[in-house]
């Protein structure tokens, strides 16, 4: 019995939307551009906390030179270097081989470094530092002994990265926090405005069903299930147009620190469950207050 209520409470659900299909496409069209801002703002949480802990695992370390050193001071250098516990040299940079490489990143658009009249790009020795050994004052004591070479312009080490990372992270927790609340009423107020549509166009149906004995809840249920397909559709349209967006643009784009390359990673599937059980959530609560005001409940 209880199986055959719920085959018709979808089968109601799923023919209301469609009779409906005007006014739901824009709900849901309506609902999805709000998700995906929201799911935006949840890729770019993920991928910040996975390339802190990317980077947190080891650091690395480049030192930017005054001009081009020659192989005397590099060796030199080098023999500074394995002073310190932990310390492996990866590669020496120089300003030939940046201009080159950045050429190779601009691909087309290489032209651009044709009118520059000399190279602007420094040379560079790029290292790699232990994070079991000397703990986190080995970087800034090796950064602090390096910097007093005369030759040496700079050393950045991805530590510092990590420390704008996350104050950058604490900042986008509390933007998150609010825009999520705005949009969460935004897309509550989308499907509680498009349930009492659809609710009011069929008054004289549902006020038939009560003068023949229907409960309040069984004139309802197919209205919940309907906001919640309707959460769920829009959720899954945001989700397929951030992994189009993900495919087509953002998995292309090159981000560096020093010379780690970070890659962009998608939504985890325990993410996406999670954010598609929310827009289910969102639909549902949105219908049932729509039917609290209708029912004068």
């Amino acid at each position: 019995m209880k199986i055959t209520l719920f085959h018709y409470f979808i089968k109601q659900a799923t023919a209301n939307i469609f009779e409906n299909r005007l006014v739901h496409l824009i709900g849901i069209g309506t609902m999805s551009i709000a998700f995906l801002i929201f799911y935006a703002f949840i890729l770019i949480f993920v991928n910040l906390n996975y390339w802190t802990e990317e980077q947190g695992s080891s650091l690395t370390m480049s030192i930017y030179f005054k001009g081009e050193p020659d192989r005397a001071v590099i060796e030199k250098i080098k023999k500074e270097l394995f002073l310190f516990p932990g310390v492996t040299i990866k590669r020496f940079i120089s300003k030939d081989d940046a201009i080159k490489s950045l050429r190779r990143r601009l691909g087309d658009k290489a032209g651009l470094l044709d009118g520059l009249k000399q190279n602007p790009l420094p040379a560079s020795l790029e290292i790699i530092l232990s994070r079991d050994k000397g703990g986190d004052t080995l970087p800034y004591q090796l950064k602090t002994r390096l910097e007093k070479i005369t030759i040496v312009d700079e050393v950045q080490y991805s530590q510092e990265w990590i420390r704008r990372f996350q104050a950058i992270m604490e900042a986008i927790k509390i933007v998150g926090i609010i825009f999520g609340g705005l949009l969460f009423l935004a897309a509550l107020f989308i499907i509680t405005n498009t349930i009492k549509l659809t609710i009011y166009s069929r008054k004289e149906e549902i006020e038939i069903l009560k003068l023949v004995g229907a409960t309040n809840r069984f004139v309802k249920i197919p209205f919940m299930i309907e906001g919640s397909i309707q959460g769920f559709l829009g959720g899954v349209v945001a989700l397929l147009i951030l992994f189009l967006v993900y495919i087509i643009a953002i998995a292309k784009i090159d981000i560096r620190i020093g010379f780690a390359s970070l890659d962009i990673v998608f939504l985890s599937p325990q993410y996406i469950f999670f954010l598609l059980l929310m827009s289910v959530v969102i639909g549902f609560i949105g219908s049932t207050i729509s039917l609290g005001r209708f029912f004068r409940i």
